[in-house]
């Protein structure tokens, strides 16, 4: 299994199917130590001149941890037929576990950084800015209270796509 380079503006795919109906894994760390998770939540664009992601963590997330240790992450896209890892990688920590064998996945470490073997497309980011969600931000407060109970506020990352590789 092998992957080619393409230019972000070669992409065809709809980002609101690919983000919030299939999800996609944020994975970052080293050949050391790495770990993921599912996203269903994020956009891409372009900001500041650059092609670029924006994606969101809770602070609970194990995955967290390795996104603000290092300058760059990778994001993949998997296909329907790893839905059951998907799952699994949304709920479960990482932690005390290696997730993504347990998952079933295979890391592949690109740039320095970690994302999956059996991705379709695996986005290299490199991190320009991040803030944490505020409260007193919200233009429509009930999503406040509907998405942050618990007031566990995402921390959105923006990132340059840095590199797109797609499975030959």
């Amino acid at each position: 299994m092998s992957f080619r380079e393409v230019k972000p503006e070669e992409l065809t795919m709809n980002p609101f199917t690919k983000i919030g109906k299939e999800w996609l894994l944020i994975t970052a760390g080293n050949e050391e130590k790495c770990n993921t998770m599912t996203a269903s939540w994020g956009a891409m664009g372009v900001m500041w001149g650059k092609n670029a992601v924006t994606v969101y963590i809770r602070p609970q997330r194990y995955t967290k941890e390795f996104v603000d240790r290092e300058e760059t992450f990778t994001i993949s896209v998997l296909g329907e037929d790893y839905r059951k890892a998907l799952n699994y990688c949304g709920t479960v920590s990482g932690k005390g576990i290696d997730k993504i064998t347990e998952a079933g996945l295979t890391p592949y470490f690109v740039d320095g950084t970690a994302g999956i073997q059996e991705a379709d497309m695996i986005m290299v980011c490199k991190k320009m800015y991040h803030d944490t969600i505020k409260p007193e931000c919200f233009d429509e407060t009930e999503n406040d209270t509907k998405w942050y109970p618990q007031k566990d506020y995402h921390t959105m990352y923006i990132a340059e796509i840095q590199k797109v590789l797609v499975r030959e």
